[in-house]
């Protein structure tokens, strides 16, 4: 499947899945692993990713949102607007919201550490 079509308009995600939002700028293992159980403790539920705005990305949005819907777990991504991205996800009907910004910008600000400490000086 091309992983492009999963990148729909929040009018095209059913209504009654499971919304997770989050900014997806650096998609690591335990982050799949996040979907993974969400995906699970909900098997009836379509799984429709958020992606949020962030004003200092790494990617541009797109790319995240592209980098979202290529995990299998993922049926649905929605690039949420910059303007009124709270209005958009109750728009969604979601059944529920899992949120995971606070938990992207903790892995994203440890990688950047890590990467950082490896640096030859």
């Amino acid at each position: 499947m091309d992983t492009r079509t999963k990148i729909v308009e929040a009018e095209q995600a059913p209504p009654g899945c499971t919304v997770v939002t989050g900014t997806f700028d650096v998609i690591v293992a335990a982050d799949a692993n996040d979907l993974s159980e969400i995906r699970a403790q909900y098997p009836g539920d379509a799984l429709c990713v958020v992606v949020l705005p962030l004003a200092e990305a790494l990617f541009a949005q797109r790319a995240r949102a592209e980098l979202a819907a290529a995990l299998r777990m993922v049926d649905y991504v929605v690039i949420a607007d910059d303007l009124a991205p709270e209005a958009m996800l109750a728009a969604l009907k979601p059944a529920r919201t899992v949120r995971l910004e606070g938990v992207h910008e903790l892995r994203k600000r440890r990688l950047t550490e890590h990467v950082q400490s490896r640096q030859i000086r």
